[in-house]
């Protein structure tokens, strides 16, 4: 069957080159991180700090441009899509090679997306990909890939973005990568360092290697008010994920340094524990498995005093996955719900739950009270937990915060499901809303409220697989948009989440980081790391 021709060249070397007045090459870039990165294994980055590293020490074959949100040639020169979106074929480029000297050969591509398909290794993006394509075959010749799916898939294209390409005979911890830079260094704990891949294959429009820059030093800081203050004492040069009150107070200090993203895609939200196996009470798991408890629970909660009190009006009050800001994708029909105890005790009522004196008794006459984990030093959370629990205190429900360190916290909602319901956020990389396939697909593993389903648990989990399953292999978008804004009422109706807000995005940037261009998607200050420098000043 005949290819339709789709070639990309990588224009972005002479973009970013214009108007940079030969950067000098050097230096160390400074930035903070709010937790440890889960691991360093690239197939298994699931939170932002680890997404942040894979980015910056890894290749991908096609990378999504932050700033035009389309598709641009990375490891693989060019690409040619069958019309019938069923196989794409990738032609490496010449010459690269592996931060250890190694050359990068056709069959690492193949061998990584084996990989990530590995059910044993359960990673996030092996999910989302065998959700959207069925069952897939990679073939190596010469310098050629062809990747081709059972089912049509998409848009192609987009899917190689989060999917890095390893070396076939180097162990993970060997940190062996194709990215700009490589992990020099890591103390747990404490920091990560990376140093510039001498062996990195782009170069700027004089003929120079990049990156510019010697090496990153992404120190790990829970603290954001020491974060500030380290900043503000030039001893880091990057805020990335800067909240409100942060915002607020640079803005009397140093105006100069911030960057207002606006609107981001991101969003916070709250689940309840639904696993079975799980070592709850029995009456604690029908209240969380009961969509009126959960629809009851979200009606008490005021949103617009969460993002007016905690985030300084800087967010959105939230209905769903999908920001409205991303236009393309929201349902222009569901809107955000004023909160209201009155609706949420008439919900609850139907349920078998009644309100005496000032607390919510269920059936059994077990009060309800719970507790919410969040990750600790995150005030915006804290902060957040601290006013739906005034919310809930109205219609006589308990709740009690708790805070973990991040690796704790993972162990209790991956592994130990020891916890009644947990308040985090999801970060968000493309506008497509394809990238909630590794959530909302019930065999996956960050189906967070009830993973690794071997069968869906309800008709509703199982009608929004069939959807998924459906729209990533539709190329009509009409039809696309059609299953995913019923996805979307399908959640505002079960309330697995409860979405809360969509923050907007907002940074800082010392004078002497040069080359900097943010963006709402991340990673949104060190997107084009390669291109970065540093004025000595």
């Amino acid at each position: 069957m005949r290819l339709l021709y789709s070639l990309i060249v990588l224009s972005a070397l002479t973009a970013f080159a214009t108007g940079l007045p030969h950067p000098a090459r050097g230096g160390e870039l400074r930035m903070a991180i709010h937790s440890e990165p889960k691991s360093l294994d690239p197939h298994l980055a699931s939170e932002a700090d680890s997404e942040l590293v894979a980015y910056l020490t890894h290749g991908v074959l096609i990378r999504i441009d932050r700033q035009t949100q389309r598709p641009q040639a990375e490891l693989a020169a060019s690409w040619k899509v069958r019309p019938d979106g069923k196989e794409i074929r990738f032609l490496l480029r010449p010459g690269l090679k592996f931060s250890d000297g190694s050359a990068l050969a056709a069959s690492d591509v193949c061998f990584s997306i084996q990989r990530i398909l590995d059910p044993a290794l359960d990673s996030p993006f092996g999910d989302s990909l065998r959700a959207a394509s069925g069952k897939i075959r990679c073939t190596a010749t010469g310098a050629s890939v062809s990747i081709s799916f059972e089912r049509a898939l998409p848009s192609p294209e987009r899917w190689w973005d989060s999917i890095a390409i390893l070396k076939e005979a180097a162990p993970v911890q060997d940190r062996v990568g194709l990215g700009p830079f490589t992990v020099a260094e890591w103390q747990s704990g404490t920091q990560i360092l990376l140093r510039r891949n001498e062996r990195y294959w782009k170069k700027d429009a004089a003929g120079r290697n990049l990156p510019y820059l010697d090496a990153i030093r992404l120190q790990i800081q829970r603290n954001r008010e020491v974060e500030l203050l380290r900043f503000s004492r030039g001893e880091l040069d990057l805020i990335q994920g800067l909240d409100a009150e942060r915002y607020t107070r640079l803005q009397e200090q140093q105006p100069q340094a911030l960057r207002g993203l606006g609107a981001s895609l991101d969003s916070e939200q709250m689940w309840f524990n639904q696993v079975p196996q799980s070592p709850l009470p029995a009456y604690k798991k029908s209240w969380y498995a009961n969509p009126a408890f959960r629809q009851g629970i979200s009606a008490a909660i005021h949103r617009e005093d969460l993002a007016k009190v905690v985030y300084k009006g800087q967010a959105t009050p939230a209905t769903g996955p999908i920001s409205p800001m991303n236009r393309a994708w929201a349902h222009p029909a569901l809107l955000p719900q004023p909160g209201d105890p009155h609706k949420a005790l008439s919900l609850l009522g139907a349920a078998g739950f009644q309100k005496t004196g000032d607390t919510l008794y269920d059936s059994e006459q077990h009060p309800v009270e719970f507790t919410v984990l969040t990750n600790a030093g995150n005030k915006n959370r804290e902060r957040m937990l601290s006013l739906i629990q005034q919310d809930l205190l109205a219609i006589g429900v308990k709740l009690k915060p708790v805070t973990l360190d991040f690796p704790a916290l993972i162990e209790r909602i991956t592994k130990t499901y020891d916890y009644d319901a947990c308040l985090l956020g999801m970060v968000i990389g493309n506008p497509d809303p394809n990238e909630f396939l590794n959530v909302l697909m019930s065999s996956a593993a960050t189906h967070q409220w009830n993973p690794n389903q071997k069968t869906p648990a309800t008709p509703w989990e199982a009608e929004i697989d069939s959807l998924l399953q459906a729209q990533a292999g539709e190329p009509d978008v009409a039809k696309r948009k059609k299953a995913w804004w019923r996805i979307q009422e399908i959640l505002a109706t079960q309330q697995p989440f409860l979405y809360l807000v969509h923050p907007n995005a907002m940074a800082a940037v010392a004078s002497r980081v040069q080359g900097i261009r943010p963006v709402v998607l991340r990673p949104q200050l060190l997107w084009n790391a390669e291109w970065l420098s540093l004025d000595p000043q």
